[in-house]
């Protein structure tokens, strides 16, 4: 991926990247074969851009990891899991307009 904001997590990678990052962060857990994961990238992608420096933006193939979709119950994709300090804080399952998901971006950043 050429977008530098995201940051590509396996299952592998998911505890250091994630639940040890201090702060906030958004995965994006999708999967290539997913239509509503495709129509909401581009949109987590500008809000990765926009707040980059506030929050940590990754994204996780469910495909190729299996174990961290099971672990948080992820049943639909796409879902965002929204962490801060590494425990969940908020989630959204579907491709929702980027005016809802820049709400619960910002609602994310000013600790609410």
């Amino acid at each position: 991926m050429s977008n530098l904001t995201i940051t590509e997590l396996s299952d592998a990678t998911f505890a250091e990247e994630i639940e040890q990052h201090p702060g906030v962060a958004v995965v994006d857990f999708w999967a290539g074969w997913c239509g509503p994961c495709r129509m909401v990238a581009p949109t987590v992608e500008e809000l990765a851009a926009e707040y980059a420096g506030t929050i940590k933006v990754a994204k996780l193939d469910i495909d190729a990891n299996g174990e961290t979709p099971r672990r948080f119950g992820i049943r639909s994709i796409p879902t965002l899991l929204f962490f801060r300090n590494g425990k969940v804080i908020d989630t959204v399952v579907g491709a929702l307009p980027k005016a809802v998901l820049d709400q619960r971006f910002r609602a994310a950043a000013d600790g609410q």
